[in-house]
């Protein structure tokens, strides 16, 4: 190893060296610390910065483009032209396609529900009807993969040298030669298309085809809300129409009732026709009965105590009358007819109203005997005859009667004043029915108005008890 001596001679050697070479003296001087050229790391940052704010500006393009699609839905319940017109152009605007169209998928076939830029003669080749896609078209392979189709080239494919009319329509008529249908589905299952097409061949990226399938998603969301309020609309239709029908049931019921009994009443409208109320001709029984001496009360009472009598009177005979099945005809103050074999047919009609009227005299005459304490004299008496009349609904809107027209109501009213308190008073051919079965006085032959002979009359005892 050198020693420190050694090598200061080795420098002052090499320092004459030097000298002796250039010929004057050179001093060494530290080399200058280089700086990078201004603007060059601004340049760099640039580089790095364009990236990042190109896809800020994609990302609001895109979240506006959606927020619009969103706002449109919300704004137009039911109505989907609105949706998918804002739909087609947020797709191709930021896509940079020409064309847009949306289509419909329903029993294995496509119908363009809306379109963007088609030529009108591509327009009139999709308004032709439902499309049934060959499988070696991008709708066809859309429908039986249920995935997206991207083709880059529409000329290039095998469908369209094998002159498939949905490709060749859509190469030659719309001009389209890139093309992105994006399925449109709910679940599993599919209900349409979103596609895009471009006049030149241009492939599309990635976040291009997740824009469209997003877009497509929003298409689905907006015809299964307007299909969900649709059914909504229809139940509430249904709804109403089933109210307004259960309202018109009710006042139905309630007008039958006045005058049928309500197990008459049930019947009919369970029919569901009033048909039976119809003007008609039929054989019935008619039985008349008021009050002996109801006028002279009436006229001497206060009238609280005439209204009071007349509610005990009518709820009395009501509920008799619903036991018995009778059709009430009228009341009219003390005065009130029932009709039986009409609308609802009875075996013995006679009988049934006979039957109906001894019920009615011993009911009525215990309410005699509690107006009798108060002071009241009044009696009862009752008219029954059978024939043939024609009946129906008379009246006006808003206030109808089932009427009983003919010569029978006549005599059953005719008896009804003959009959002396405590009687019932039957004609010949009422007799004739109930012969067998009821027990009858002769009273004698009355001359009643309006029937040009005279007629006998029988009053009713009592019904035979069975041997």
């Amino acid at each position: 190893m050198p020693s420190i001596l050694s090598l200061g001679g080795l420098m002052g050697r090499r320092d004459k060296t030097v000298k002796a070479r250039r010929g004057k003296l050179v001093t060494r001087r530290k080399a200058p610390r280089t700086e990078p050229p201004r603007g060059t790391a601004a340049a760099g940052d640039e580089i790095n910065v364009s990236p990042l704010a190109r896809e800020l500006h994609e990302a609001l393009e895109l979240l506006s483009a959606t927020s619009e699609v969103l706002k449109i839905i919300s704004s137009s319940p039911g109505d989907l032209q609105p949706v998918f017109a804002a739909i087609l152009e947020n797709a191709t605007r930021i896509c940079g396609a020409k064309i847009g169209i949306l289509f419909r998928y329903e029993e294995d076939a496509y119908t363009a529900v809306a379109t963007l830029g088609v030529t009108p003669a591509y327009a009139e080749y999709l308004n032709r009807g439902p499309i049934r896609a060959a499988p070696t078209s991008g709708l066809g392979r859309l429908a039986s993969t249920r995935q997206t189709i991207h083709v880059v080239d529409t000329q290039a494919e095998e469908s369209y040298a094998d002159r498939e009319p949905l490709r060749v329509a859509t190469a030659e008529l719309g001009g389209a030669r890139s093309l992105l249908n994006v399925p449109m589905l709910k679940g599993e299952k599919l209900i349409g298309a979103l596609g895009i097409y471009r006049l030149e061949v241009r492939s599309f990226s990635d976040k291009e085809i997740e824009l469209v399938t997003n877009f497509a998603a929003q298409a689905v969301i907006a015809i299964e809300n307007t299909r969900l309020l649709n059914d909504l609309n229809k139940l509430n239709q249904q709804l109403e129409q089933r109210v307004a029908d259960q309202v018109s049931e009710v006042e139905r019921m309630s007008r039958l009732r006045r005058f049928l009994p309500p197990q008459v009443a049930d019947l009919i409208v369970a029919s569901g026709t009033e048909k039976q109320l119809e003007s008609h001709r039929r054989e019935i029984t008619a039985l008349f009965c008021d009050l002996r001496g109801f006028t002279g009360f009436s006229e001497s009472s206060d009238p609280e105590d005439v209204m009071a009598l007349l509610h005990e009177y009518h709820a009395a005979i009501g509920k008799i009358i619903n036991k018995y099945g009778g059709t009430l005809e009228r009341y009219a103050g003390d005065g009130v007819m029932v009709v039986f074999n009409d609308p609802v047919p009875v075996d013995n009609p006679a009988l049934q109203a006979v039957l109906m009227a001894i019920d009615m005299r011993a009911a009525i005459g215990a309410l005699i005997e509690k107006w009798r304490r108060l002071g009241h004299d009044i009696g009862f008496g009752i008219g029954i005859a059978h024939g043939f009349a024609t009946l129906g609904t008379i009246g006006f809107e808003g206030r109808f009667d089932y009427a009983a027209i003919g010569t029978v109501s006549n005599v059953a009213s005719r008896l009804c004043d003959e009959a002396k308190p405590g009687q019932i008073l039957i004609s010949p051919r009422v007799l004739m029915a109930v012969d067998k079965d009821i027990t009858v006085e002769q009273v004698g032959d009355f001359a009643l108005k309006g029937i040009r002979r005279p007629m006998t009359a029988y009053n009713v005892l009592a019904a035979k008890t069975a041997n």
